[in-house]
């Protein structure tokens, strides 16, 4: 096939009153050639090639039926690479990026001010909201400034004593308490906290959710300033793309909807093989090998938090049994799923059976 300049020059030469013999030799071709393009007389028509196939093209299916399901939400390139990684796919991440750009506009990023902290100086909490209704469902994110180290617990409502609750799990699951805790905008926390203010740390409210640990204020950061909540900030997100939309996506087709039991089984796995074990592109280091540093310098968890918890919390009294009344309208319960039901759609069965 010869370009259009080509079959130009060959028509003029042609008139010119050139031979094909010599024609072929102005312009570079096959004798046959320049004869053939004479004869038909018209412009050249290029057949587009067939993409050649690649180790990418046998899952492109499967990543098309995964993204259609996560919409309008999207699934990183690293939580996909893993899942085809897992059927046999041998290629690299990058062919899968090149891949995922031609179902999905890239939005630019905003660069944010980093600021860094010493070893247990600062954790950052903050909520993320994933279901309102009647079937809410909540994470309480907690983020070591230091060593990015993150733990996650799943709720169904953000009231004081499960925020409280919460803050327990995290300093047990990280191993301590850091001399300074910062919110963002945590209304359980915070009294008063408004989308255009972003609280920098715990007020006094904070101290005795916290029973006793230290928290220190460090001033507010104005909207147009540095995010003091950024760590966990980014983490939130990292947790929605990564772990909460991927689970998700292989949920929807069967009609199930995560619950709050399901997703904290899930997401201990994921904090121990995936999130705290990536290098940070930050830090460029482990968060799990940075936290094993880091918790030489946390703060013991107070006594009432030692041993049994349960059994160092005072008894609360039993509130007296309502009145049944019949005119009192109940609100709708959420359908709620056996165990079972997740185990099959996670594959945990076949994985067992296996």
């Amino acid at each position: 096939m010869i370009s259009d300049e080509v079959f130009v020059e060959i028509e003029v030469l042609r008139k010119h009153g050139f031979s094909l013999r010599k024609i072929a030799a102005e312009v570079g071709c096959a004798v046959n050639t320049v004869r053939r393009h004479l004869a038909g007389g018209e412009w050249p028509r290029y057949v587009r090639r067939a993409r050649r196939a690649t180790k990418l093209s046998p899952f492109e299916a499967y990543l098309r039926e995964r993204e259609a399901a996560a919409h309008p939400a999207w699934i990183p390139a690293t939580v996909l690479h893993r899942e085809i990684a897992e059927q046999g796919y041998a290629g690299g991440l990058s062919q899968l990026r090149a891949f995922l750009r031609t179902l999905r506009p890239s939005a630019p990023s905003e660069p944010l001010a980093r600021f860094e902290t010493e070893p247990g100086g600062q954790m950052q909490i903050d909520w993320v909201e994933f279901r309102k209704g009647a079937d809410p469902l909540y994470a309480f994110c907690a983020t070591l400034g230091y060593s990015r180290a993150s733990h996650v617990v799943f709720v169904t409502d953000m009231r004081v004593e499960t925020t409280i609750d919460c803050h327990r799990q995290c300093f047990e699951a990280l191993g301590g308490v850091c001399r300074q805790l910062l919110y963002d905008n945590m209304k359980t926390v915070v009294p008063g906290a408004t989308p255009t203010r972003r609280a920098s740390t715990a007020t006094t409210r904070a101290s005795s959710t916290t029973r006793g640990t230290a928290a220190s204020p460090s001033g507010f950061a104005g909207p147009t300033g540095p995010l003091p909540a950024g760590k966990v900030g980014r983490f939130n997100g990292y947790l929605r793309r990564s772990f909460y939309v991927p689970l998700a996506a292989r949920f929807k087709p069967a009609g199930v909807v995560v619950d709050a039991a399901t997703a904290n089984r899930e997401v201990l796995r994921w904090l121990r093989e995936v999130a705290n074990v990536r290098v940070h592109a930050t830090t460029e280091a482990r968060p799990a090998v940075r936290l094993a540093d880091e918790r030489a310098a946390l703060q013991p968890l107070p006594p009432p938090w030692r041993g049994d918890v349960k059994a160092a919390r005072p008894a609360a009294a039993e509130p007296p049994p309502p009145t049944a009344r019949e005119d009192v309208p109940r609100p709708p319960v959420p359908p709620q799923h056996a165990l079972a039901v997740y185990d099959a759609l996670l594959g945990i069965g076949a994985e067992a059976d296996a």
